[in-house]
């Protein structure tokens, strides 16, 4: 290039000093590129691929199984304790075993205090020999202190207050006596 005064340059020399004016221009104002450990190019505002085809290996911006993705949401937002406690409801066949589940149901969990509710009494009665195998599958299934006791009760006695057996007044209590 000569060095002319602008005013004097005409045709190509002017439209390559015009060019080189907007390059100077653009890399002044263009973000700062710092290459990563693998030699990959991050821009300074944080670690993002550049666009384009990201190639044979895994990128992550390949599609994902929902599962892995619901993992993912579950630990980032601690929901790990929640979850836990939900798969005791959820899955009771799968963590207590079919032969209990058909008799049994779990009705609340409290600061880590199971009620179970059995079918009958004798039922009752045997999930109450079999508690402390019942806590360590439970454990073995959804985790360590999710479930650290179990309220075994049998089931609910017929209510009086509803139903074709209502009387109107005081009920069936002024007949006992």
């Amino acid at each position: 290039m000569s060095n002319e005064p602008e005013s004097e340059k005409t045709g190509p020399e002017l439209a390559r000093a015009v060019l080189d004016a907007a390059k100077a221009r653009r890399q002044a104002a263009a973000p700062r590129r710092r290459t990563t450990s693998d030699g990959e190019q991050a821009r300074a505002g944080g670690g993002r691929r550049a666009r384009g085809y990201s190639g044979p290996g895994p990128d992550p911006r390949d599609p994902q199984a929902f599962g892995d993705v619901l993992a993912k949401l579950v630990k980032a937002r601690g929901w790990q304790r929640p979850a836990a406690e939900a798969t005791v409801f959820g899955a009771w066949e799968r963590v207590v075993g079919p032969d209990i589940a058909k008799h049994s149901r779990p009705i609340k969990l409290d600061d880590g205090e199971l009620t179970v509710e059995a079918e009958s009494t004798a039922w009752a009665t045997q999930l109450r020999l079999l508690a402390a195998s019942l806590l360590q599958r439970i454990a073995a299934e959804v985790g360590h202190n999710v479930v650290r006791k179990l309220h075994i009760h049998g089931p609910a006695a017929p209510s009086w207050s509803r139903g074709a057996m209502r009387v109107r007044g005081r009920g069936p209590r002024d007949t006992y006596g």
